[in-house]
């Protein structure tokens, strides 16, 4: 599975990408709001920084100018992958821009129904708000399995990029059920390292050590 990192702050991505954990970024408008840069300076920094995908987002509502920002913004770097809301004019830009060969994400996606829509619609990626499901007490889990299910079923290529992921357990849940990609925040990637066995382990081996009295340097 892959591992998309879901911020807009190079030192995060950094840190990240030299442990090669990032095979590409998400980014969005409160993303960049909270960078506090220029949209299009640090999507271009970003994108000289990893070689994956980096998903750049529209601000436009209706068809003809997300087409028009979709086409400015993947003149950044080869690699962006212009992200479009999941509405009719965005499926209508998704199909268009999609056409002319561009990486599209289709983003907001909350039901099996709308990600079958912008497979059709030619979207390379499907982003499904985990996260958000969870907030109005429906489980988020339960969409990725069925977009899974839909996708094999007829053959579609979008990848299913889980996205909102809020914890640990859905990383776990994303990857048993097979989502292509998931798209988290560094702190959530930075915690899967943890478990409470590991460090009690680790504690047990040092004091054993320094029990010995040796040193290997």
């Amino acid at each position: 599975m892959k591992f998309f990192v879901d911020t807009a702050e190079i030192d995060a991505i950094t840190e990240l990408n030299d442990l090669g954990m990032v095979d590409g970024v998400t980014t969005n408008p409160s993303l960049i709001m909270k960078s506090g840069r220029d949209i299009i300076e640090v999507t271009k920094e970003i994108c000289e920084l990893i070689s994956g995908p980096v998903s750049a987002e529209v601000v436009a509502t209706d068809a003809k100018n997300m087409i028009a920002e979709g086409r400015k913004l993947a003149k950044i770097a080869s690699n962006i992958a212009v992200k479009l809301p999941l509405t009719w004019d965005g499926l209508k830009a998704c199909k268009v821009l999609s056409d002319e060969g561009k990486m599209i994400n289709v983003t907001l996606c909350f039901s099996a129904n709308q990600a079958l829509l912008a497979a059709k619609a030619g979207a390379t990626f499907i982003s499904p708000f985990i996260g958000r499901l969870d907030d109005v007490n429906l489980d988020g889990m339960d969409l990725i399995n069925e977009i899974r299910q839909i996708y094999d079923n007829f053959g579609y290529e979008t990848q299913i990029l889980a996205a909102s992921i809020r914890t640990v357990n859905h990383v776990t849940q994303s990857a048993l059920i097979g989502a292509d990609v998931i798209t988290a925040p560094p702190s959530v990637i930075k915690s899967l390292i943890d478990h409470p066995l590991t460090d009690r382990g680790l504690d047990q081996f040092m004091a054993d050590w320094a029990k010995t009295g040796q040193k290997i340097l």
